[in-house]
């Protein structure tokens, strides 16, 4: 029901554009991890995965289940609360790698948290937890990193500007983009595998706040022909 709700919402506040890596096509059974930017952005992923047919299970702070209609829905949908700083939190993981056996799709955000800043401007995904790169080894599912720019223009702020910028948004209609990168394996080692799914994902945002005119500073990526870090856009070897 959620993904229905969001498919019809954020068109309507929004105007969304779904792009992929060329030959990407994303499929059931993988998780997808999202940069956070915004209380609006698991709304947007949510619309863009499902013209694909993907209604993911999304891993979400355990706060949301505690918001009239909001939180039945989640939990009767078989979303997943995530206790962070309890006991608690690992067993998030634990039932993203169950919905994950029985060929669900899961949806969560390496960064854990949202970015500090008050505008509406773009910034790059910050520092990633462990978490993902620990259920992508318990489990051997594909990461497939999703970026995702414009969100922030639908809602952030301060609570008011929120407020304002959410029922001002269907009069504004922002442009909104959403990019899916190719599904990947992340390398051994704790450190490396969060370092290369950041860097994923920091790949399909940069992707997707360019095509909406956003200030994207160049970064590190990978070099697709070596798979060499650069600080280019483009290739560091010739073709």
């Amino acid at each position: 029901m959620l993904s229905r709700i969001a498919a019809a919402v954020v068109p309507a506040c929004g105007r969304l554009r779904v792009t992929a890596d060329p030959g990407a096509r994303p499929a059931a059974g993988g998780i997808f991890a999202a940069n956070h930017t915004s209380l609006a952005d698991p709304a947007v992923v949510v619309a863009a995965l499902r013209r694909y047919g993907i209604e993911p299970v999304i891993l979400a702070t355990s706060g949301l289940w505690r918001v009239p209609l909001l939180g039945p829905a989640l939990r009767r949908e078989g979303h997943i609360a995530v206790h962070r700083g309890t006991r608690r939190a690992a067993d998030s993981l634990d039932a993203a790698a169950v919905a994950l056996a029985s060929g669900r799709s899961v949806l969560l955000y390496g960064e854990g948290r949202l970015p500090g800043r008050r505008d509406a401007g773009e910034s790059a995904p910050g520092p990633f937890r462990s978490g993902l790169a620990r259920l992508a080894a318990a489990t051997g599912a594909p990461v497939v990193p999703v970026g995702q720019a414009g969100a922030r223009r639908l809602c952030s702020g301060s609570r008011a500007k929120q407020l304002a910028g959410a029922a001002t948004a269907p009069l504004r209609r922002p442009g909104l983009h959403v990019h899916i990168g190719a599904p990947l394996r992340l390398p051994d080692g704790l450190a490396e595998a969060t370092d290369r799914a950041r860097e994923a994902v920091t790949d399909a945002w940069r992707t997707a706040a360019l095509a909406l005119g956003e200030p994207v500073p160049a970064g590190q990526r990978r070099c697709s022909v070596c798979n060499a870090s650069t600080s280019t856009l483009g290739l560091c070897c010739p073709l």
